[in-house]
């Protein structure tokens, strides 16, 4: 399996230039705000987009360089649109032959979508459209696949039932892939390591639990599901509420957060006491906002407390459950 390989690639952008380093071997996730040149990322490597410097690689072969620029259609990449963009009038069947590198039936079976063969895209579900898509890109035995924001374009259930299908498929492929995506938790389940960019630079890279155990900086914390609240540290360790020792910024992660309708007994717990603004529950969780701070417990927990938007509660935490982060 080849590795692809990019140096110090630079693209000028309207507010700001991308940079980036980037080697995809297994499935990377690149993850972000919008605009933070995710998307050119993956178009600089379909050869889309014409970097200004640096240089991608595809194992021995060199795409772009100094003087070298290999043309999209000369590339081995699998490319997978957001919206699909899937041929509204070819069937399914001439969708994923579309690329004449093999008849469709091995992948219309391997996607489960032999019994749509005959069918028309503007007929297929969201879910179904993506299958078709995978389809078609795998077909052509790209030595990369790309995936742009693969289960943006999904409603709520089907989002989670194909992120479930794809973390299969994914685990099973045997190409290096490089998916973009503004959803951590989406990158959590899909890919093996996560690259967080910001303004057309990578904040930090490494696997979803090394980015939550260690965040970077403020704002990788946040995009990992982080609570940020402004302290002073005591000697590096103990966290002050009064005034004096060093002021930091430190994140705490909702299911570090313990919460109450009660004052707590123990003095070594940090505490946050509001009004709840927020209340989600999914499934057997609940995510519950209290004042400046989202805190996530048990539904059963919930139902127990007798919690309720507008009432009053307490969140508590320990210190040895934050992280420093500034």
């Amino acid at each position: 399996m080849a590795t692809v390989t990019l140096e110090r690639v630079t693209v000028p952008l309207r507010s700001f230039e991308l940079e980036v380093s980037l080697a995809v071997g297994g499935t990377v996730a690149l993850v972000g705000p919008s605009g933070a040149g995710k998307s050119t990322v993956l178009n600089a490597i379909a050869g889309l987009v014409r970097p200004r410097g640096g240089s991608i690689r595809c194992g021995e072969e060199t795409w772009f360089a100094d003087g070298v620029f290999v043309p999209p259609e000369r590339r081995s990449v699998g490319l997978v649109f957001q919206d699909y963009a899937l041929f509204p009038h070819l069937t399914v069947r001439a969708n994923v032959e579309y690329a004449r590198r093999h008849g469709a039936d091995e992948y219309l079976d391997r996607f489960g979508i032999r019994h749509l063969a005959d069918a028309r895209p503007t007929t297929l579900s969201g879910g179904e459209r993506q299958r078709v898509a995978l389809a078609r890109a795998l077909a052509r035995d790209p030595a990369i696949l790309l995936l742009d924001e693969p289960l943006a374009a999904l409603d709520a259930h089907t989002r989670v039932e194909v992120r479930t299908e794809l973390q299969q498929l994914l685990a099973g492929l045997e190409i290096p892939t490089l998916l973009v995506t503004h959803d951590f938790e989406d990158a959590a389940a899909l890919a093996t390591e996560i690259g967080v960019i910001v303004d057309g630079r990578l904040r930090q890279t490494g696997t979803a639990a090394d980015l939550v155990a260690r965040p970077a900086d403020p704002f990788v914390a946040s995009f990992t599901g982080a609570n940020l609240l402004p302290a002073r540290l005591d000697d590096g360790t103990v966290i002050k509420s009064a005034d004096g020792g060093e002021a930091t910024t430190l994140a705490v992660y909702p299911w570090d957060i313990t919460v109450s309708t009660h004052p707590p007994d123990d003095s070594a717990l940090n505490v946050v006491v509001g009004t709840i603004t927020a209340i989600t529950e999914l499934g057997n969780r609940a995510r519950v906002t209290i004042g400046p701070v989202s805190a996530e417990i048990t539904g059963e927990s919930l139902r127990r407390l007798g919690l309720e938007i507008g009432g009053r509660a307490y969140a508590t935490f320990k210190a040895t459950g934050t992280r420093v982060v500034a």
